[in-house]
């Protein structure tokens, strides 16, 4: 049974959040969420009979564009239950990305997240929430929100004011559990036939109720014509090589410090995607286990086999792992 919203009811049920809000003010409302840039601060949102306060749009740090609005993904309040939610709204874009000379064309579908969203239920390693279609149809996504920090923030946080050589062996090894549990995650998506489609270093986020490493955002999906994992794993593997690195390794950052390394570095010890960073980290750091820096080199320009699946991935991070000592430090133990 549809319930129909007042003003009146709707301003007690928002009272909390709006304690300021004069009594004459009406509330926009919107059961057709296509024409997400109408939606703003205060606007109401009702989907399958739950009204939703839209509190702002939500923001998105990709490649130091860190003030970049997403303004088809709202942060709302559940008028019903209190607590804070994503609201993810329908929006298409596609374009066409190339990795070494694998060409993939890549799209949001917010069918596909949907999708997901269901498979992965509570699964301890995934965002949360489940779907809903709006008036004219369009697939919403209502999702819980984390409370925590990105890896790459975590990282960034562990590593201020330490050498990489502490890293390595005091946090990394921590770090890494919790980057072996987010490749089980994506495994898992793969064994049914799901792709996360956009994997990236801050697309995970530390969860810091749980101390759990979750994956975000999996709207992307993509077109392939060799491995249909292919793009996933090569994602897996920028995001390995950030965490081996304590940060992005950049050629132009060792050059300027006058690293003696600067000059062995050839074309084949970069990184097959970003160019302009070094993936054969032994080169610069060489008390690297070989072990760790040979996983790192299938993801570089001079690779001539790629890893075919996740579970070839884990079975080399757990040959390293299984003979790598170190400190307890790591995502754990952040609070």
């Amino acid at each position: 049974m549809r319930e129909d919203f007042s003003q009146e009811s709707l301003h007690q049920l928002a009272l909390p959040w709006l304690a300021s809000q004069r009594s004459g003010h009406r509330f926009n409302i919107f059961t057709d969420t296509s024409d997400f840039y109408r939606i703003e601060y205060g606007d109401i949102v009702i989907l399958n009979n739950m009204p939703y306060l839209v509190r702002h749009n939500t923001k998105e740090g990709r490649f130091g564009l860190d003030d970049e609005v997403k303004f088809w993904v709202k942060r709302a309040i559940d008028l019903k239950t209190g607590k804070t939610k994503i609201i993810k709204l329908v929006f298409y874009e596609k374009f066409l990305a190339r990795v070494g000379g694998i060409e993939f064309e890549c799209f949001r579908s917010p069918r596909k997240e949907a999708r997901i969203l269901d498979l992965v239920g509570n699964h301890a390693n995934f965002m949360h929430g489940f779907s809903v279609p709006d008036d004219k149809g369009n697939i919403v996504r209502i999702i819980d929100l984390i409370y925590g920090n990105t890896l790459a923030d975590q990282v960034r946080d562990i590593s201020s004011g330490i050498n990489h050589e502490t890293y390595f062996y005091r946090h990394f090894p921590g770090i890494l559990d919790g980057f072996m549990e987010c490749v089980e995650a994506i495994r898992f998506l793969h064994e049914h036939g799901e792709k996360h489609g956009d994997v990236r270093r801050d697309h995970i986020i530390a969860d810091r109720e749980t101390g759990r490493c979750r994956w975000i955002d999996f709207d992307y999906n993509f077109r392939h014509r060799e491995n249909m994992y292919g793009y996933d794993l090569f994602g897996l593997g920028n995001v390995f090589m950030y965490l081996a690195g304590m940060g992005d390794v950049l050629i132009a950052d060792i050059k300027k410090a006058n690293n003696p390394a600067a000059s062995e570095l050839r074309d084949e010890d970069m990184n097959i995607v970003f160019n302009n960073r070094v993936a054969n980290l032994k080169k610069i750091y060489p008390y690297i286990p070989d072990s760790l820096n040979r996983i790192l080199m299938h993801f570089s320009r001079g690779a001539n086999i790629f890893y075919d699946n996740t579970v070839q991935l884990l079975d080399d991070l757990n040959e390293f792992r299984s003979g790598f000592a170190g400190g307890q430090g790591g995502i754990r133990n952040e609070t």
